[in-house]
């Protein structure tokens, strides 16, 4: 739906509290991988038209490209959760939906902000092939269909959130 955001996921790799490396999470078909793509249900979306969404490789026929967003969830190198008295790391792109639930929350009480539709913000000033400004672009790895690269992709849409840069963004538009 044009109406939510979708969240990919990605594999992050970090060292000494940075990002060492982000591709995209594609653990193969048993194992687990974002999705993402090109839908043939929807349109593009006015706040989408000037991000690049290719055909859909099935059918050929535009439509509302996913995800909006990413972040991390390889399982491997997800987020620790106390379950039953143990610690254990979990991961999947339904964790990445209540990241950016949080990061959008703490984005809208910094700004004193309601967002209503986001993406209209989020992809503002976006063109094809262009890092955006308050994200971490993930240009290496593919879902299985798609393959990531500079820019918005059906991987990992618009990349990563960098929360600082991206509260620095919002708060000058």
């Amino acid at each position: 739906s044009p109406h939510v955001l979708a969240c990919g996921g990605t594999s992050l790799r970090a060292a000494r509290s940075a990002i060492s490396s982000e591709t995209v999470w594609n653990d193969g078909a048993a194992d687990g991988a974002t999705g993402g793509g090109v839908s043939i249900e929807f349109p593009v979306p006015s706040y989408q038209t000037s991000a690049g969404v290719p055909n859909n490789v099935d059918t050929g026929q535009s439509g509302r490209g996913v995800p909006d967003v990413s972040g991390d969830a390889d399982p491997e190198t997800g987020y620790t959760m106390r379950v039953d008295g143990a610690d254990t790391v979990i991961g999947g792109t339904s964790a990445v939906a209540p990241l950016w639930s949080a990061l959008i929350a703490r984005l809208a009480q910094a700004t004193g902000t309601r967002f209503g539709l986001i993406q209209t913000l989020l992809y503002a000033g976006v063109s094809p092939g262009k890092d955006v400004p308050g994200f971490h672009d993930i240009t290496s790895g593919n879902n299985g269909a798609y393959e990531a690269g500079p820019g918005w992709d059906s991987c990992s849409g618009l990349g990563s959130p960098d929360g600082t840069a991206l509260l620095s963004r919002l708060q000058d538009s």
